[in-house]
């Protein structure tokens, strides 16, 4: 009442003096400049009450969710278990002279179930759970970013106290956005952010009940400052890696478990088919083959709808690109010979060969891994180098010259013949770029790759049929299947090039 009535006298003052002869210039430009300071003073607190509502948002609604529920990383929550085991046995770990673990930092790959780790560890312990970005501490006010820390570690134990736990987990995503290396410009808002969160991590010992551990995640440790990661902080440093087959499987089924799935659907092939994909993309290989089967109207999701799906999140959805009968002809002799020297150096590797455009391709091989392979022989960089260049090879043949569609076929065989050398595998030996000329290097990555263009060529000199009638199925029906490509294969005889 006393603003409106201040608000209402002012403006009937200035007039009034106006009205008797005065100058009231002075007065505007000085109630003027005290409205800007007062709006600013306002702005400002505004914003910092802000900062704290933030951060007392954090707290993250009770889930179900549990370690069971998170398909596959058994090594990585087998160690976080044991990182929360301290939490729960206090009185064995005294009994060994333990120190109880601070800190907990999950690194990995986009995707991999960082996060859904973190929620099943607040359900593990039945712990105080609070989450927040490293988004959310970077702030242009000094001093903003370190008073969120602050507030954090208060939240957790307000929580924490007001349910009767003894633990608190404190889940920081993207944690490198205020961990980074400091350069010792002590004034950045970062730095400040990260020394206030070194400090609580340093001050967590000092209260027995609530017990907390900061659990963080990020894609790039590279970035984080060494007091960050040294012991006594961050104890536990667990990789949440990309899931292998068996992972891939597990994963399918938790997130096929309640879906319609048609008898030809075999999940064991699908997770075969998916190498080095995350257990995010699982996720959507499974709701993108479920949104297919509700576009044709199908009462189960049947295997060419997760066909589609896995091709979907490969390389994108189809486009509505129409390129010429010529050029489709170029496509699809390019993906035939990738096809080709595919299943006669690793047969049964071909899934589809697709003339369809999907994303920045205009046509592709999907290639049917027949195991999770870390580590590669000579012999099979050689193999997947002649693979890659299958597809020029090809146009070559038929063409007389190359298309800029073998640019990133080129990169990547380029990337291997360079891998080749690197790891001792070539005539130069073990090599140290440092210390060999590059022209020497660069010689003899040329002359891998020309030795593999001539066996490439070799070899789909020999399959002129099987390029005919393959053509011509593709061009009618734009895919041609890996049993009934395999099955074109065996009508010749299979040739003995890489023989010796």
């Amino acid at each position: 009442m006393r603003k409106e009535i201040l608000f209402g006298a002012i403006p009937g003052l200035l007039i009034f003096m106006y009205f008797i002869g005065m100058n009231i210039l002075p007065f505007l430009f000085f109630a003027a400049l005290l409205g800007g300071i007062f709006y600013m003073l306002s702005r400002q607190g505004n914003l910092r009450l802000g900062s704290r509502s933030k951060v007392g948002k954090n707290s993250v609604p009770k889930t179900n969710l549990q370690f069971v529920d998170i398909g596959g990383q058994q090594r990585a929550k087998t160690e976080l278990k044991e990182a929360l085991d301290f939490l729960i046995h206090k009185d064995k770990i005294k009994q060994y002279g333990i120190r109880p673990i601070k800190g907990v930092l999950l690194t990995g790959p986009p995707g991999t179930g960082k996060t859904l780790m973190a929620k099943a560890a607040a359900n593990y312990t039945n712990s105080a759970f609070v989450a927040a970005s490293g988004s959310q501490f970077v702030e242009m006010y000094v001093g903003v970013g370190a008073q969120r820390v602050r507030e954090l570690f208060t939240e957790v134990r307000t929580q924490a106290e007001k349910n009767g736990q003894d633990n608190g987990i404190i889940f920081i995503d993207e944690i490198d956005v205020i961990g980074g290396k400091r350069d010792g410009q002590q004034q950045k808002e970062y730095d400040q952010t990260l020394n206030q969160l070194l400090t609580e991590m340093d001050g967590i010992t000092t209260q027995e009940k609530p017990r907390i551990l900061i659990i963080a995640a990020t894609n790039r440790k590279d970035m984080l400052d060494p007091a960050l990661l040294r012991p006594g902080r961050f104890d536990r440093h667990i990789v949440v890696d990309l899931p292998d087959k068996a992972a891939r499987e597990q994963i399918l089924t938790i997130h096929t478990a309640e879906k319609p799935l048609a008898d030809d659907v075999n999940l064991g092939k699908i997770a075969q088919e998916t190498f080095g994909f995350s257990g995010a993309q699982l996720e959507s290989v499974a709701n993108e083959a479920a949104i297919y089967a509700m576009r044709d109207q199908a009462e189960q999701i049947a295997a060419r709808h997760f066909d589609f799906a896995v091709d979907k999140v490969m390389l994108g959805e189809k486009v509505d690109r129409e390129a010429s009968l010529e050029e489709k002809k170029r496509v699809a002799l390019h993906e035939i010979g990738h096809a080709i020297v595919s299943e006669r150096v690793r047969p049964g590797s071909v899934s589809q060969v697709t003339l369809s455009p999907r994303g920045q391709a205009l046509g592709y091989v999907r290639q049917n891994p027949l195991e999770d392979r870390y580590l590669y022989t000579k012999e099979a960089l050689e193999k997947q180098i002649m693979v890659c260049l299958g597809g020029a090879v090809a146009e070559e043949i038929y063409y007389g010259g190359r298309s800029t569609g073998s640019k990133n076929d080129f990169e990547q065989a380029l990337g291997m013949a360079q891998e080749i050398v690197q790891s001792g595998m070539s005539e130069l030996g073990i090599v140290h770029l440092q210390y060999v000329d590059k022209t020497k290097i660069s010689d003899e990555v040329n002359r891998i790759l020309e030795l593999l263009v001539e066996r490439t060529r070799s070899l789909l000199s020999k399959h002129d049929k099987v390029f005919i009638k393959t053509l011509d199925i593709l061009l009618e029906n734009e895919v041609v299947h890996g049993e009934g490509f395999r099955a074109m294969l065996k009508e010749i005889k299979s040739p003995g090039e890489l023989a010796g």
